[in-house]
């Protein structure tokens, strides 16, 4: 399970943030991964190609690169002119390769993979090498760091998606397929991407949010059901010769869901995400993101996972958690990350780091 969170203050500054809950921690950490490293991709692709006609529907023979928001266009004469980014973020490092579970550039585009594990139908390994399309193929588990380190912002990555194929290629054995779908962002614009079984498919995100299943869409249309929650309380009522006054504050937000499933999660950090005050400075506008996300944190004992047992005594269940709590100000470049066991907030900004190296590295 896990909750995505984006919103932008009222200078045009991102802060996009995630929760990530799960039984045990992967060692993860802050990463960089310097515009000048040397990265070794799952595919062999060709540069990297974009035309600026309008955005419009279009599919492609490839079920697997059918795509609802790009341009109809194939004329792809210009290439995407721009040097690679840097890219930090929360992950491990596996074979000199940076796995990101959320990250960020400096240019502010940052992207964070949730669990999908129901909906998601990725590209055969053995399919995508036998391919002849002209289509960029990129495994799933470097995705989000392949988003962030070649583009500035969704409006360039979106011109690009129609000739994207996700693949469901594990870097090694030891380190299964995650099926995810991804939350995109700028300051302008937020995005969601699901590979199902139609395709690949493109949400426009106005709410800000995403969780897990099912299809963003779906969440979306359920927020319909909720439409009369309310942050002022209710006014008392007559019922014939009897005075219903309320007990206190919060009457209005009667009904809102209270459980850790994932429409729940996705009803509850939409309403916070979408009525939290506006906050008119760095430090408020984290605290405003760690407290959004904290309104659907999984504490320890709440959620049961029937096929797994804890690491410290194997006979017990496990439960998820919120591993860890992230938040990226794209306004001081700063990644902040907290975990489930430490309240206290690590803090690393990007323009402050001095290592001169070329290769991903451990920051926190």
């Amino acid at each position: 399970m896990c909750t995505a969170v984006r919103f932008v203050d009222t200078k045009g500054n991102l802060y996009f943030g995630r929760n990530l809950d799960w039984t045990s921690d992967y060692g993860e950490r802050i990463v960089v991964t310097p515009a000048e490293a040397s990265v070794v991709s799952a595919f062999e692709n060709p540069p990297i190609f974009y035309d600026s006609s309008s955005f419009k529907s279009y599919s492609a023979p490839d079920k697997h690169s059918t795509v609802e928001i790009c341009s109809t266009s194939t004329n792809y004469s210009e290439i995407l002119d721009h040097p690679s980014y840097t890219v930090i973020g929360v992950g491990i490092i596996q074979e000199k390769i940076p796995l990101y579970f959320d990250c960020a550039n400096e240019m502010g585009l940052a992207v964070a993979g949730l669990n999908f594990s129901q909906s998601t139908a990725y590209m055969d390994v053995k399919e995508a090498e036998a391919s002849k399309a002209e289509s960029y193929y990129v495994a799933a588990y470097e995705f989000p760091f392949w988003v962030a380190r070649n583009f500035a912002s969704v409006k360039t990555l979106k011109e690009v998606l129609n000739r994207v194929v996700i693949v469901g290629k594990p870097l090694n054995e030891q380190l299964p397929v995650a099926k995810l779908h991804w939350i995109i962002s700028d300051a302008k614009e937020c995005i969601v991407v699901e590979c199902l079984e139609d395709g690949l498919k493109i949400w426009e995100n106005d709410i800000q949010v995403l969780t897990n299943e099912p299809e963003f869409g779906w969440h979306r249309q359920n927020l319909r059901n909720y439409i009369s929650l309310n942050i002022n309380d209710p006014s008392s009522k007559n019922w014939a010769d009897a005075n219903l006054i309320p007990f206190g504050s919060g009457g209005g937000m009667q009904g809102i869901p209270g459980d850790y499933s994932s429409p729940a999660r996705f009803v509850k950090a939409s309403f916070v995400a979408n009525h939290y005050p506006i906050q008119q400075n760095e430090n408020n506008n984290v605290v405003r993101m760690f407290r959004t996300l904290g309104s659907v944190a999984v504490p320890k004992g709440c959620v049961r996972v029937e096929d797994g047992c804890s690491n410290d005594r194997p006979e017990a269940p496990s439960f998820e958690k919120t591993l860890y709590s992230s938040c990226y100000s794209s306004k001081t470049k700063t990644y902040y990350f907290q975990r489930y066991e430490d309240l206290q907030n690590t803090a690393v900004c990007l323009d402050k780091i001095t290592d001169e190296v070329a290769v991903p590295f451990y920051a926190s």
